[in-house]
């Protein structure tokens, strides 16, 4: 679990000294209170377990990283103030310039900047580190909750990573001319939330308030006509942005909808299927984004120490060191981490509704320990290995050869448009999109992965019972069972 929080260590160094102490008290300090916020109720009715040191963690790390980072950043601008004299820049640059933004003379080495000749790279590390131990922290705590809290989590990073590249192509002159655009954008956003996650819960959502029978059939009234009601919301929206076309504007206001419909398919591709491993077992979505952060922390140190050999143009801080070493790592991880991973029902039962309440399942027979017989000469006679661990090292090949390319089309798009990060979120990090590039595309294989080759193809008596739950009304499932039973019984009154 240390590596899994380590990942975020991987990004390359993209912020200023004079710009941490400011952006440590934004996103950090969310996580933070919505950690000490909702385990309460979680703490009261798990007593006498080690779990509640969870919460103690989280906030001391936080309280820790922030006092250590301030401390140092205090002393760098210190040094600085005392070794330049300050030129004065007027208000129009400095307000043109970003802090996601190349400085001139980083953009004109691009490509010759490796982590090994790098003088400052000692102290990326440390912040970065620092960052990483509240977000490891935070994660441990997610976890903990369960299937709906991490659900929670990736809304959360949704919708930071809608924001980071809603504004990435803003101006802010021609928004002062087009008030309520903005608006707009999030309309189609939350447009698409509702369309793609009432698909994804609806079943899950019927099996939450079957016990309730007004709520039953409020509930299976919203999910048959949800697709209506997200088609009608868009066509509003549709509508919106024509009524407020003006002149000389036009250019810009396509562009703009262009790119939020491009945002909407990239964000919601790949949290659609996130959604759905976390709800076939907490297992497939902590494992690929594992193998990610053990990839990336691997990486990073391999070139951190070794790396001579650039990789690829568009990352000039990639080297073939750094790749090869990952991909070994990875995928050694892959098969000791699905071990781990395998042995707790917590994170390997599927959740079948939208409740909190602890699972207990058969893990079935790929959680089920397989043993194989050692060399004679060996202390141990005989080694337990789980069945899943050999679909591990699928995910872990694929997160080590194929996932990095994201993180390379994320380069090469930021440097398309001469930005460093697409946000600012996450000290030492830049914002959450920059730890998400690698992670859409492990979720996506994951789910697939999944679907072919670990689920059965053959229907099963869960399956039919949740499509007919959500399918039909409780008069429908009550004919349904009147004629079942007949039948049941002509086929038995026919044996005899």
């Amino acid at each position: 679990m240390f590596l899994l929080s380590l990942s975020f260590v991987s990004c390359p160094m993209n912020r200023w000294n004079n710009q941490i102490h400011n952006n440590i008290l934004s996103l950090p300090s969310f996580f933070f209170s919505f950690s000490i916020l909702i385990p309460n109720n979680f703490w009261v009715c798990n007593q006498g377990t080690s779990k509640p040191f969870t919460f103690i963690t989280t906030g001391s790390v936080y309280i820790v990283s922030k006092v250590i980072i301030r401390l140092y950043n205090n002393k760098g601008n210190m040094q600085k103030d005392n070794s330049a004299p300050s030129t004065p820049t007027s208000a129009r640059a400095r307000h043109r310039r970003r802090s996601n933004e190349f400085p001139a003379d980083e953009s004109k080495t691009n490509g010759h900047l490796l982590l090994v000749n790098d003088h400052n790279k000692y102290r990326s590390m440390w912040i970065r580190a620092c960052s990483s131990l509240w977000m490891l922290g935070f994660f441990l705590l997610v976890i903990y909750l369960g299937h709906l809290y991490v659900l929670a989590m990736v809304v959360i990073i949704q919708i930071f990573m809608a924001r980071e590249l809603f504004n990435l192509l803003r101006k802010s002159h021609e928004d002062k001319h087009l008030p309520g655009f903005r608006l707009l954008n999030w309309h189609f956003y939350f447009t698409a939330m509702l369309f793609v996650y009432g698909r994804i819960l609806s079943h899950r959502l019927v099996n939450t308030v079957t016990s309730d029978k007004i709520f039953y059939r409020l509930v299976s009234r919203l999910i048959k006509y949800q697709m209506v009601i997200c088609y009608f919301s868009y066509i509003a929206g549709f509508m919106w942005f024509i009524l407020t076309l003006k002149k000389k504007m036009y250019k810009y206001q396509f562009g703009q909808f262009a790119w939020t419909h491009m945002i909407l398919i990239v964000v919601f591709t790949q949290s659609a299927f996130t959604v759905a491993n976390i709800f076939e077992g907490i297992f497939w979505f902590l494992l690929p984004a594992s193998l990610i952060a053990v990839n990336d922390v691997a990486a990073y140190f391999f070139g951190f120490f070794f790396g001579k050999t650039p990789l690829i143009k568009i990352s000039p801080k990639k080297t073939w060191e750094g790749f090869i070493g990952a991909s070994v790592a990875t995928t050694i991880s892959a098969f000791v981490l699905a071990n781990i991973y395998g042995s707790f029902q917590w994170l390997t039962c599927p959740r079948k509704d939208l409740s909190t309440g602890w699972l207990h399942c058969d893990p079935g027979p790929l959680f089920k320990p397989e043993y194989y017989p050692l060399l004679p000469w060996l202390p141990w006679t005989e080694i337990a290995i789980l069945p899943v661990q050999w679909h591990a090292l699928w995910l872990g090949l694929f997160a080590s050869i194929i996932a990095p390319f994201g993180g390379f089309f994320a380069s090469g798009f930021k440097r398309a448009f001469k930005i460093k990060d697409f946000g600012d979120s996450i000290p030492g990090h830049g914002g959450l999109t920059d730890r998400m590039d690698c992670q859409m595309v492990m979720a996506v294989f994951a789910y697939i992965y999944h679907q072919s080759f670990v689920v059965p193809q053959d229907y099963t008596v869960e399956t039919i019972m949740s499509e007919i739950l959500s399918s039909l009304t409780l008069e429908e499932q009550q004919i349904l069972y009147m004629k079942l039973g007949q039948i049941l019984q002509e086929r038995m009154f026919g044996w005899d």
